[in-house]
């Protein structure tokens, strides 16, 4: 006598799918159910408040504003002129490694941190020595170059 060709295995998966396939089909008749029929155009509008925020109601014309074509700027506007920093910075030193030849300096006016090397300084320097520098920009972060000593 022949087993038969449907295993366990086999016949769960096939209750699966038509499981399933039943969810599917009572899922769509209660979409069906649900919708609203004969809905008009104007009730399936959406507007947008002065806040931009979605809603169903329109706009309030007294809070309309006039915008001009020529005031709308698609691109992105240019950049105006940078302020002038001044090119001499202030700072005392916070910790110079001489040994290992670098250090870092906090400037006056801004309180930044910035690096700086023995290649760069023009006086010996020590922690908490008063100086001038100048700020390049290096790989890594501002660089303090010309370090002089206040006196």
């Amino acid at each position: 006598m022949a087993r038969s060709q449907e295993s366990f295995s086999k016949k769960e998966r096939e209750k699966k799918r038509q499981k399933k396939k039943k969810e599917k089909a009572e899922k769509k008749e209660q979409r069906k159910a649900d919708a609203p029929e004969g809905k008009s155009f104007e009730d399936m509008l959406m507007y947008v408040d002065e806040f931009g925020n979605l809603t169903p109601t329109p706009p309030d014309p007294s809070k309309k504003r006039k915008v001009r074509k020529e005031d709308i700027e698609i691109s992105v506007p240019k950049q105006g002129a940078l302020p002038e920093q001044d090119i001499v910075r202030k700072g005392t030193v916070k910790f110079f490694n001489e040994e290992k030849g670098y250090g870092f300096i906090i400037d006056k006016d801004t309180k930044d941190s910035i690096f700086v090397h023995a290649n760069g300084l023009v006086d010996e320097i020590r922690e908490n020595d008063r100086v001038t520098f100048e700020v390049v920009m290096g790989q890594k972060g501002p660089n303090a170059v010309g370090v002089k000593l206040i006196t």
